[in-house]
């Protein structure tokens, strides 16, 4: 197998041959030899190569631009140039793919704006390689998080029948032609499926026979929101644990960030030095704040009444009964707490129907956990096992019981206290490299009038 550049750079010692197959980042040519800027993707820093002019294969050089691909066979030696520990004497060099001067990404300083544009050649630039290097990462200790508890990874589908959030914001998924009359029963599925807006309905049924549990994957929203924030296809992280309740819920979330904080740390550390000189300069010190004070916890009606007194002219007037605005989430996690903070016990009449009802009958027993830059990142909650309080919420808010029959039956045949959240996998990766826009830190963003790929 091949090494990667990662392999090679972690070299104790000179070696007198490796092979490097990668991309050219930079050329600078001098009358008695050129140097080559060589990265493969696999880490942060790249790997210079000497190419002296007096050899055959330096006739290849004038061939050679920023993003043409090449194989570098040479010695590994000290390099005297500062930063870099390494340099490759180039014995033999060869061409595996041109690049002409058509190439956009010739120059530095291109805009995020600029680059999603060309999404498929993004990852080469060092902040989106960067970005996607720690998207793998965090979701590696994502799975090791719960794995390392005890949890059982479960796959729940992508194709449903049942609205989570019943919020009605759903891509719906169909064989049926358009503009042809037909009846839902005559549907692929006999019935109308959507695209999933979340996998926790289908994670419960498995956290009341496995105990505890976690899914991870894609989730969709057909809602028409251009913000920062959101976007039309992303990831959720989702855990059910049986017997937990509100406060068990919280603490496992709380854990989880500090975890996966932790991982950004000790396992991205060039490019989290990269993130903290270029796209966020309070990036590191926020992240050991986030390791080093207790995470707050304040209920709605303490936040509100907090908003309030805060003297600050918010776009959107604060209260009780509605929900809190991301200008609000963020004041309570920036200027308030200066940290993470869990807000819980949100009012029952702006929550899903699955919350546990709380016994002053205003409330539900809900939490989200909010964090500075981004305000919420994860929201959960204890859910209803009384089969009575949950048919009644169901009739409440119009939904068909026979739809959510199976749902029900959780309730009907040894119900369990049991609990919940989401954390939203983007918004995570945004917080934790100091990315402002959802746009870039997923692949290929799906949003509003936008899906090109």
């Amino acid at each position: 197998m091949l090494e990667t550049l990662s392999q090679i750079l972690a070299s104790e010692s000179p070696r007198a041959s490796i092979t490097v197959r990668g991309w050219v980042r930079t050329k600078r040519d001098s009358k008695s030899c050129s140097f080559l800027e060589l990265t493969d993707g696999s880490c942060f820093k790249g790997l210079q190569g000497v190419v002296d002019a007096g050899l055959p294969c330096a006739e290849l050089l004038p061939r050679i631009l920023t993003g043409t691909s090449v194989e570098v066979v040479g010695a590994l030696i000290d390099s005297p140039a500062p930063g870099q520990k390494w340099e490759v004497q180039v014995h033999d060099l060869k061409i595996l793919g041109e690049a002409d001067a058509s190439y956009p990404l010739q120059k530095k300083g291109h805009t995020p704006e600029f680059l999603r544009t060309i999404a498929h050649l993004r990852p080469r630039t060092n902040l989106f390689g960067s970005v996607f290097r720690v998207r793998s990462k965090m979701a590696f200790a994502v799975h090791r998080f719960f794995q390392e508890r005890g949890f059982f990874h479960v796959h729940t589908p992508i194709i449903t029948s049942s609205d989570c959030e019943g919020a009605g914001e759903m891509f719906r998924v169909t064989t049926q032609k358009p503009n042809v009359p037909t009846k839902p029963e005559e549907d692929f599925f006999g019935r109308p499926t959507y695209l999933t807006v979340s996998g926790q309905l289908q994670g419960e049924a498995f956290a009341c026979a496995l105990g505890n549990i976690y899914t991870f994957g894609p989730t969709f929203r057909a809602e028409n929101s251009n913000t920062a924030r959101h976007a039309a296809e992303f990831w959720m992280i989702e855990p059910e644990m049986a017997f937990y309740d509100l406060f068990a819920d919280m603490t496992l979330a709380e854990e989880n960030v500090r975890y996966l904080v932790q991982a950004m740390m000790s396992e991205c550390p060039d490019e989290l030095e990269f993130f903290n000189k270029f796209v966020d300069k309070a990036l590191i010190s926020r992240l050991q704040q986030t390791l080093d004070k207790p995470f707050e916890r304040i209920s709605y009606s303490e936040a509100v009444e907090l908003l309030l007194k805060s003297g600050r002219s918010f776009e959107h007037p604060v209260v009780w009964g509605e929900g809190l605005q991301t200008e609000h989430e963020r004041f309570l996690a920036e200027e308030h707490v200066q940290g993470p903070v869990t807000i819980y016990n949100y009012p029952k009449a702006i929550k899903p129907f699955y919350m546990r009802q709380n016994d002053d009958e205003r409330t539900v027993a809900a939490m989200d956990l909010l964090v500075p830059g981004i305000g919420e990142i994860i929201g959960g909650s204890q859910r209803e096992e009384r089969l009575d309080r949950l048919t009644t919420a169901m009739n409440a808010q119009g939904l068909d019981e026979e739809t959510y029959r199976w749902y029900v039956d959780l309730r009907r045949y040894g119900s369990v206290p049991h609990a919940g959240y989401g954390m939203g996998f983007e918004r995570l990766l945004m917080f934790v490299t100091g990315v402002s826009n959802i746009r870039d830190v997923v692949a290929f963003a799906r949003t509003p009038g936008h899906a090109p790929y």
